[in-house]
């Protein structure tokens, strides 16, 4: 008996974005597997941060489409997109700075409350019991997951770069996503918070069951922890697979160091990988 093929959890389609007469993204098109980690890599402007927010619906594409878990994303608001299960961060920190930690991340399950305004501003039984659940939940189990327990109640704006970048991870896993969208997620981190935030990102994945894509520029965790690579240029995808595939791609190489020498940066990539492979060591072990 024949076994149907799973379909992709996300996939993107012939993707076009303009401003203007500037176009953004180019017929760009790749899928995410379910229970896999894929990562998007390319140069400063090739248009990672322009395919997240088509995805999560903060830009409407000229052509082309998104489709999730088979359902057509087409002219859905971006609450609703998250209601299904999408969630993200940003590559510029989007918290409340003047508010809690814990407050900042129950904001993340706003999408799933079932209290009205009228409720929630009169504090009903109904709303109390949903908040006191809700508490209960993100104290539990994010908050004990990523480790900062000890911060929960000390405002954003008194916690290191680093601490905000895994709160603002701990907003999105509060949203209880089932595709998880991280842009750049260790981008200005020193070694150890990058260690950090990768065993994170590797037990999300095994542990809760949550896809995850991710835009990064380290090229160390991106070779490590991707199941498979996207790479744009200039708006298009210039190649599609595996991270042993694109590691050895000419056209990744040229676009990334263009006519300079090419074997030097396949080493660098092959020296990333291997760096990150041995912090991943340190951390299993």
């Amino acid at each position: 008996m024949k076994v149907a093929a799973v379909p992709p959890l996300l996939e993107v389609v012939d993707l076009t974005l303009t401003f203007g007469g500037v176009k953004a993204l180019q017929g760009v098109g790749f899928t995410v597997e379910a229970d896999s980690i894929t990562s998007v890599i390319g140069p400063n402007g090739a248009g990672k941060t322009s395919v997240f927010n088509t995805i999560s619906g903060f830009y409407r594409p000229a052509a082309g489409s998104v489709r999730f878990d088979g359902q057509s994303l087409e002219g859905m608001a971006p609450p609703k997109r998250a209601a299904l299960g999408l969630a993200r961060s940003f590559q510029n920190i989007a918290l409340f700075r003047g508010m809690t930690v814990l407050d900042n991340i129950k904001l993340g399950r706003h999408c799933h409350l079932k209290t009205g305004p009228l409720q929630a501003l009169f504090y009903t039984p109904a709303a109390r019991r949903e908040e006191q659940m809700l508490r209960c939940e993100i104290e539990e189990r994010i908050i004990d997951f990523l480790e900062i327990d000890h911060i929960r109640n000390a405002p954003v704006s008194a916690l290191s770069y680093g601490l905000q970048k895994r709160v603002e991870l701990a907003r999105a896993l509060a949203m209880k996503p089932r595709l998880l969208l991280l842009d750049e997620p260790v981008a200005g981190m020193n070694r150890e918070e990058t260690e950090d935030m990768a065993r994170f990102i590797l037990e999300v994945r095994r542990e809760w069951g949550v896809t995850v894509l991710m835009v990064e520029h380290d090229m160390g965790m991106v070779m490590d922890l991707s199941d498979h690579v996207v790479v744009l240029n200039f708006g298009q995808v210039i190649a599609n697979g595996t991270p042993a595939q694109v590691q050895a791609n000419p056209e990744v190489i040229k676009a990334y160091l263009g006519s300079g020498n090419i074997e030097a940066l396949r080493t660098r990539f092959q020296q990333a990988a291997q760096a990150g492979r041995r912090a991943s060591a340190g951390i299993a072990a």
